[in-house]
């Protein structure tokens, strides 16, 4: 008895110790590329300026460059980022062409350059995760090793972007399974995630937060908490319009009967039409505007007009749509802010900043289905006074989206109402989602009772 305690206190310990070395080698060598990423979009930025035109005038050019960069050389960098790691997760025991990481890198920054609507936390997980596929091919670990490995990755790469390394880690291993909780890669991914946090810092990245406490009097009551649940079903509606409209663009695109470069072209000509029509507001990566929206002065944000989530929907679709490189998680945090933001404006201006800040969380939690790490990241950024607040409209949302997501590739595992059927077990993008029979029996026998009695009252 004793000696099989001991053995297995042993193997844990040699476990644990295994991965504590493996997974801070892999965060600090992501959070040293992530920073050169970040770097090259801050002077991206800042040459936008010296342009003797509007920058966003060369989308159209960029565009089909970026579509040929990738897919002359590295074809599985095309898309959004984190839906390709998942993919490769899921599909490829976590195996990724090392190609990814320059490919992805330069076809980012090029994006972001022209004014494409696209974030930065879906590339850095797939540079990360590649990073890290690379590494374990390097040292010939086995699928299980790599699979684990890459998960770190995405952690890594979520966490040093964002400057929430709990968040990045929760993200990490929630958002490959929908109703699962990877606990064999809890560790390491939070290893991974804090190690790539302190070398990012390290080299020099600064990080923005929104501590509430400073400002604003978030203490529960009963009004704001029904405001909150309302909020909640508004940015599940929201997260819905972003996996609906993002998929419908995608598959019209396919559609068209176009060459692909001219398609990418067509696309980069739409968004510099809107950008000439709506203002650069709605291109690029917005941070100025969630900034605004998030600023305890509401001056910041006072010209805000009460659709531009939507329009940041359409542009970031266009974008990817189109062929360009980039992440949907920083258009995200940017359409849940100024949902935010417009929800505070028609139903509560005194919290108009928590509602921006709940946005902010709440969206992501819908359209990728990570309501824990929305609510971590909330605690994170804004501090722990908004956190049962952050929890209620995180979950609200995730359920209220469905069965559905940004992520096409996540595994459903769990359904969200009692009242329906799904064939759990399989990628979300193929999930059956039906009424469950006894409860579409009894809606049928409902709606045959309104019939009838249309029918009486036409008599």
């Amino acid at each position: 008895m004793i000696k099989r305690h001991i053995t297995e206190q042993t193997a844990i310990f040699i476990s644990v110790t295994k991965w504590m070395v493996l997974s801070s080698f892999i965060g600090i060598l992501i959070g040293a590329i992530v920073t050169f990423f970040l770097k090259a979009i801050e002077y991206a930025e800042h040459y936008q300026k010296l342009l003797p035109f509007p920058y966003y005038y060369t989308l159209p050019v960029v565009l089909v460059f970026v579509v040929w960069l990738v897919r002359t050389f590295a074809p599985s960098a095309e898309g959004h980022g984190t839906e390709k790691v998942i993919e490769a997760v899921h599909k490829r025991h976590g195996k990724i062409d090392l190609k990814v990481v320059p490919i992805k890198l330069i076809a980012t920054v090029l994006t972001i350059f022209a004014g494409g609507s696209v974030g930065k936390e879906g590339p850095a997980g797939q540079i990360g995760a590649a990073a890290a596929s690379g590494v374990s091919d390097l040292f010939r670990f086995s699928d299980a090793d790599r699979k684990k490995i890459v998960i770190c990755g995405i952690s890594a790469g979520f966490a040093s972007v964002f400057g929430t390394p709990i968040a990045g880690a929760i993200f990490g291993v929630e958002v490959l399974i929908i109703g699962v909780i990877l606990y064999d890669v809890l560790l390491p991914s939070f290893i991974a995630g804090f190690a790539a946090f302190t070398t990012t810092q390290f080299l020099g990245i600064q990080y923005t937060y929104f501590p509430f406490h400073y400002y604003q009097s978030v203490a529960l009551d009963i009004p704001l908490i029904l405001k909150v649940i309302a909020a909640g079903l508004f940015f599940g509606l929201v997260s819905d319009i972003i996996v609906t409209s993002m998929s419908a663009m995608h598959k019209g695109f396919e559609k068209i009967k176009l060459n692909v470069y001219l398609k990418a072209f067509i696309a980069g000509a739409l968004l510099v039409l809107i950008g000439v029509i709506f203002g650069d507001e709605y291109l690029g990566l917005g941070m100025e505007t969630i900034k605004d929206t998030l600023n305890p002065d509401p001056y910041f944000a006072k010209d805000l007009p009460w659709y531009a989530f939507l329009l940041k929907t359409i542009t970031t679709s266009l974008t990817l749509s189109g062929g360009g490189s980039g992440g949907v998680i920083t258009p995200i945090f940017y359409i849940g802010a100024t949902s935010g933001h417009t929800f505070g404006a028609w139903f509560d201006y005194e919290h108009i900043t928590l509602f921006a800040a709940l946005g902010f969380v709440s969206v992501l939690s819908g359209a990728t289905n990570t309501p824990i790490a929305a609510t971590i990241m909330a605690v994170e950024l804004f501090g722990l006074e908004i956190a049962h607040y952050a929890a209620i409209s995180a979950v609200i949302s995730f359920l209220v989206t469905g069965h559905r997501s940004i992520f096409p590739s996540q595994i459903l595992a769990m359904k969200k109402s009692e009242i329906l059927e799904v064939k759990i077990g399989q990628e979300i993008e193929k999930a059956e989602v039906e009424l469950e029979r006894r409860q579409a029996s009894r809606f049928q026998r409902i709606r045959r009772r309104i019939l009838r009695k249309k029918r009486q009252l036409k008599k």
